[in-house]
Order: C-alpha cells, then sequence, then structure tokens
C-alpha cells in the first residue's frame, strides 16, 4: 500500500476482521500458560516415590510438557502476529488522518 493510497476504511475493516482471530490467539496463548502448571502438576504425579525436586525435573524433561512449550510458542507467535498487525493497520489510519488535517490547513493557508 503505497503512502499516497492510504485507505482509512479497508484499515479499519482490517481492524475488525482482525480482532476475533487477535482475541482467539491471545485467549489461547493464557490458556496454555495456565495449562503449563496442570500439566506440570500431572507430570509430577506419576513419579509419587521421588521428592519433589526430582518429580520436578522428571515433569520438565517429559516429552509432553516439551510438546507443550513448543505449542505455547506457536500460540505467542500467532498472537504477536496478530497484534502487529492491529497496529499497523491503526498507524494506516493515524497516517490517514495527520494527512488529511495537513491538507486541511495547507488549504486554508492559500485561501
Amino acid at each position: 500500500m503505497s503512502d499516497d493510497n492510504i485507505n482509512p476504511h479497508r484499515a479499519v475493516n482490517a481492524i475488525i476482521e482482525m480482532a476475533p482471530r487477535y482475541a482467539a490467539a491471545r485467549a489461547n496463548r493464557i490458556y496454555l500458560e495456565e495449562y503449563r502448571k496442570t500439566l506440570k502438576a500431572i507430570l509430577m504425579k506419576t513419579c509419587p516415590s521421588l521428592p519433589i525436586a526430582a518429580q520436578e525435573r522428571e515433569a520438565y524433561a517429559d516429552a509432553r510438557y516439551i510438546a507443550h512449550l513448543e505449542g505455547m510458542r506457536a500460540a505467542v507467535e500467532e498472537e504477536e502476529n496478530l497484534r502487529w498487525m492491529l497496529v499497523a493497520a491503526q498507524a494506516r489510519v493515524e497516517v490517514w488522518r495527520s494527512k488529511e488535517a495537513t491538507a486541511r490547513a495547507e488549504g486554508r493557508a492559500t485561501q
């Protein structure tokens, strides 16, 4: 999109369309962060005879925990990607507003 052809309506529509995706991505990331604690507890329960520190070590080393961390990484990436797309769309609207204000000021100065 060129600077001369900023379409604020398209930018606002992009924000409206992206908002539910961003909300879902954020909810997913927060869920995964919270579930990480539950998963750790579940994994620690599989080694009840070990001391707590050893249970924790085993939980962190478990393939299920590692897979969960990889899922968290993907969720954060998706959320951040959508967030920055929203920021960019908001910036396009602000650039358009600024250009419009400048054009109005120039119009008043030449009259």
